[in-house]
């Protein structure tokens, strides 16, 4: 940004430094630098412009814990060091996010996923890019495809190994796996192996991980449209099964970005697949059992959404204080007093609302609310084929009707 009157020269400069330190940067990126009165910046980053003999401040951990210190040198001139692309996986979105437009610039470098694409051959664009510092390993679950590309940064070597461990344990124990430390500067290291025979134990950090998936015959891959097998879900017999999970997440339309209630959580498997829906998706599991919430965590957990946040709790109390939704479905305790209401008053204009009803008690219920604020009554019947003997006959489900509504 270039200053004016109205928007003078910003007192914080967001920078992008690669593994060659000093001799990667452009000549803007020095001036800032030869300029600042403050380096904010990891341990590592200030060691490598520590030749300028400015002062600094090492990043506190956690990252956050930064944040005040950083606010108050307002009035300095302050360079924060980041690595390679700080808008990517990087600190810059979360500085930009406390301050003006006006307070600060930014220069990024190559950004490790760059630097890897490049080593690897990959289209960048292809790729799946993962930062897994601060995220479970099972975040990689729903990438995991025959042919699938990812660039995955790990926080240290350790984690290497576990995601081998766990790749090879989940059916993908073939998938060729490129290990890469300290791409772009002097002691880059490149090596190759398998998830199965993976046996390095001196990788050092910074360190990113290329994987090319194989899966093996018996590994379950989880397909991207919505209604997932049933057997992919741990139960005790409370889920809502795979031809109706279809018609209820095509009815609360996950749009990416949005926020899902899901009350009567049960195993969990709308809310699973609204996450699955798009990655920038959140969810709100309220159930009433300990041991179905623990079932719901453990499908969460394996299915790769582990962000799901499922909270033991009984509507309508248990929806005191939450966050406002973007979508709400109930699944369980539709009949129970006030939790309908309590929905419907959380719920913003635009927002959607689906539930699902498989007593005639809660379907009058339903019938009475769709009679007062409109949307679409279902009544949805799936028979499947079942011996019978020595032959075959369609056994029926029990009916679920289904009113779904736009506020």
């Amino acid at each position: 940004m270039t200053p004016t009157d109205d928007m003078p020269t910003p007192w914080l400069s967001i920078v992008g430094i690669g593994e060659d330190g000093l001799t990667g940067l452009s000549d803007k990126a020095r001036a800032l630098l030869a300029a600042a009165d403050l380096v904010i910046g990891g341990e590592r980053h200030l060691a490598m412009v520590a030749a300028l003999g400015k002062q600094a401040l090492p990043w506190r951990v956690p990252f956050a814990a930064s944040l005040p210190e950083v606010l108050a040198q307002r009035g300095r001139n302050v360079v924060v060091l980041c690595s390679g692309d700080p808008f990517w996986h990087g600190a810059g979105s979360v500085l930009a996010d406390h301050l003006a437009p006006n307070e600060w610039t930014a220069l990024p470098a190559p950004s490790t996923f760059s630097w890897a694409a490049a080593t690897l051959g990959w289209r960048l664009e292809d790729a799946v890019a993962l930062g897994l510092h601060a995220q479970p390993i099972a975040t990689l679950r729903p990438h995991l495809r025959n042919g699938a590309r990812l660039i995955v940064l790990v926080r240290d070597g350790a984690a290497v190994g576990q995601i081998a461990s766990y790749l090879a344990t989940s059916g993908f124990g073939t998938s060729d796996l490129v290990v890469l430390e300290a791409l772009g500067g002097p002691r880059a290291r490149v090596r190759r192996t398998t998830a199965t025979n993976y046996a390095f134990t001196d990788v050092a950090a910074p360190v990113a991980l290329g994987i090319e998936v194989t899966a093996q015959p018996d590994a379950a891959i989880i397909p991207r449209t919505g209604g997932l097998p049933d057997e992919l879900f741990q139960t005790d017999g409370q889920l809502t099964k795979r031809a109706i999970r279809a018609v209820t997440l095509s009815s609360l339309a996950p749009r990416g970005g949005e926020l899902l209630w899901d009350v009567g959580a049960g195993s969990g498997s709308i809310g699973i697949e609204w996450l699955l829906a798009a990655r920038s998706n959140r969810a709100i599991g309220i159930e009433a059992r300990p041991d179905r919430l623990a079932t719901a965590r453990a499908n969460a957990d394996a299915l790769g959404v582990p962000q799901f946040d499922l909270r033991l709790g009984q509507a309508p109390d248990a929806l005191a204080g939450l966050p406002t939704p973007d979508a709400v479905f109930v699944g369980g305790g539709a009949g129970r007093p006030g939790v309908l209401d309590a929905v419907w008053q959380a719920l913003p204009s635009g927002g959607r609302l689906v539930v699902n009803a498989v007593t005639l008690e809660t379907e009058a219920l339903l019938i009475a609310w769709h009679g007062r604020h409109g949307g679409e009554l279902l009544r949805l019947g799936v028979e499947r084929a079942a011996p019978v003997g020595g032959l075959t006959a369609w056994r029926a489900a029990i009916p679920v009707v289904q009113w779904s509504v736009r506020k």
